[in-house]
């Protein structure tokens, strides 16, 4: 089995478009208003977001973007106006993560992992 692709809800999908742009993702597919659906730069997994007329209620979605040169991603985000909740910070985890929303408010968040992404010194074998 292979994660092929994520969809995030939104609520105005032609403003998750640029906010997805400018965060690297490569737009495939453009059905306004309802749908839209970008490569990610590196790998074969897809990201979608799918039009909504409201949001559900609670923690809601999380999604993961792994980039190597996280921290220097970041800057340039922060100098084209991208706000962060949280900026670049090494977790208990041993990941380092930077946070933000999108525009419908899902939880993004920027990493690097590293072989501690799938190898933890905690990991089951």
């Amino acid at each position: 089995m292979n994660l092929n692709q994520v969809t995030v809800p939104a609520l105005d999908v032609q403003k998750s478009i640029a906010f997805y742009k400018k965060l690297g993702l490569h737009l495939i597919v453009e059905s306004l208003p309802h749908y839209a659906r970008f490569e990610c730069p590196v790998g074969e997994a897809t990201f979608s977001i799918h039009e909504v007329a409201e949001l559900s209620d609670g923690e809601g979605v999380s999604v993961y973007f792994e980039m190597e040169n996280l921290d220097e991603q970041v800057a340039v985000l922060v100098k084209e106006g991208v706000i962060f909740d949280e900026m670049p910070e090494d977790r208990r985890w041993l990941w380092r993560e930077a946070r933000l929303r999108d525009p419908a408010g899902n939880r993004i968040i920027l990493f690097f992992g590293g072989d501690h992404r799938k190898n933890p010194p905690w990991r089951i074998n």
